[in-house]
């Protein structure tokens, strides 16, 4: 078995590739899948590998994977790397800690707690708010709604359900809600699917029209997500609206803002949550607006005895000294839980509150360069709008799928596409805030050059 020290001494001379191989080749070149066991050697053997083969092939494998944390990547709604949150990722790793009990994570329970209780207090919630770090966004829906199902139906835990329940959410909402809506018990074609207006934010008098329609139906309603920061245009449902409604008919208000929540750190766009303070939970992920490493999301509730009625089971060979406060498997879906709040902890330690909001407001400045742009350039037609971090456009008619495509394929950049009103469009998505507005104006400039040198290729209108 080899020695940790080496392995670590190892780890740095391979960080030392990556970071070299980030600087000259942004974007990694692409492996066809078909031929990806024919390219590298990932397979495994009876035998050991020797060293020097080892670390040969771990150098293939950084090579080779998309980099996520460069200038050119603009693909996902994560990106960049920020140092801080590396170190205390790193760390977290070398401690190993599960994050069920006091008795195995000591101080790390704090560390998520005061995260917990700080973010409580940003959102708005009151002394009895509490929260968890489930393992993504997905998860922090699915919680929400698990618990939106046992407030309205509190024998549901133990007997089953026993009320035709249904749940809305904005027809421009995240995927997990179909699953989440499985998983629950309450089913897919109980889902009701709210149109949202030209700018993609959730229509409130429609809302409530289908809830009134949904009571003289004799269904019951559950449970209404509203987003914050939808997947393709960044749109904000318009929260304080809703709240009104949820709290008129009594129906579990969460908001999903695991892309765009993260806006509660900056007081120049706060405003785009107004009314988050109403909601019965809400969610957001660090790992995106704010940079820490994958996974690191969170979410807030009002009232913390819905974390403890819904996902409390007692088991002696696990809690066997401190206090419920103090034992966090009690609250949160899983057992064994990695250590994810640490390297926000160290974040955010480092920078303050302060730094963060500095994180997110940088995002928005790089979105209204890349926007400005758009709008000044004849060649281009925005789709999106001011106040998000998601810029929508086309160049030159030029089919988008095509094009990002043909950019990932060429190692140019890495960008995706996105649909909305039968409009198909680029999606940049301008949340990596380590970025400047060179940085974005030069994705710009790598986009015309590639199309300029290859018209045949991308089929550009004469």
């Amino acid at each position: 078995m080899s020695d940790i020290h080496s392995d670590l001494v190892l780890f740095n001379e391979l960080v030392e590739v990556l970071l070299n191989e980030e600087e000259k080749h942004p974007v990694a070149e692409r492996i066809d899948s078909n031929k990806l066991y024919d390219s590298i050697d990932l397979s495994l053997s009876a035998e050991a590998m020797v060293d020097k083969e080892f670390k040969h092939v771990l150098k293939d494998v950084l090579v080779s994977t998309p980099k996520t944390a460069t200038k050119l990547f603009f693909n996902q709604l994560f990106g960049g790397r920020q140092g801080k949150a590396v170190l205390g990722d790193l760390l977290a790793v070398m401690l190993n800690n599960s994050m069920y009990t006091y008795k195995v994570a000591g101080p790390q329970v704090g560390i998520e707690q005061e995260i917990i209780r700080q973010s409580c207090d940003i959102v708005g919630y009151g002394a009895q708010s509490n929260g968890t770090f489930p393992t993504g966004g997905s998860m922090s829906n699915y919680m929400a709604l698990v618990m939106a199902r046992d407030f309205m139906d509190q024998d549901c835990k133990d007997r089953g359900m026993s009320k035709p329940m249904v749940i809305y959410t904005s027809e421009e909402s995240h995927y997990s809600n179909d699953k989440n809506a499985s998983f629950a018990g309450i089913g897919r074609k109980n889902i009701r699917y709210i149109q949202a207006d030209s700018k993609g934010r959730m229509i409130p008098e429609k809302l409530e029209a289908q809830i009134a329609e949904d009571l003289s139906n004799g269904f019951v309603p559950t449970y209404v997500n509203a987003t914050a920061g939808t997947t393709v245009l960044g749109a904000f449902d318009p929260i304080d609206q809703i709240a009104d409604i949820t709290e008129k008919y009594k129906i579990w208000l969460h908001v999903d803002g695991a892309y765009c929540g993260s806006v509660i750190f900056s007081d120049k766009v706060k405003h785009l949550v107004d009314g988050i303070e109403r909601s019965d939970s809400f969610s957001y992920n660090a790992h995106k607006m704010i940079g820490t490493p994958l996974t690191c999301s969170v979410i807030l509730v009002n009232d913390k005895k819905h974390l403890h009625d819904s996902f409390n089971n007692e088991a002696d060979y696990l809690y066997q000294t401190d206090g419920d406060d103090f034992n966090l498997g009690k609250t949160s879906f899983q057992c064994g839980r990695r250590n994810d709040a640490l390297k926000f902890w160290t974040l955010w330690k480092s920078v303050g509150t302060k730094g963060l909001s500095e994180i997110v407001d940088q995002q928005f400045t790089l979105a209204d360069v890349a926007r400005d742009y758009v709008r000044k350039n004849k060649d281009y037609t925005l789709y999106s709008f001011d106040e998000s971090i998601s810029i929508c456009f086309n160049y030159k008619n030029i089919d988008p799928t095509t094009l990002c495509t043909a950019l990932y394929e060429h190692q140019v950049a890495v960008v995706g596409f996105g649909s909305f009103n039968n409009d198909t469009f680029v999606r940049l998505v301008t949340i990596n805030a380590n970025n400047t507005k060179h940085d974005i104006l030069n994705f710009f400039q790598a986009l015309e050059d590639f199309v300029d040198q290859t018209p045949n290729l991308l089929q550009v209108p004469a």
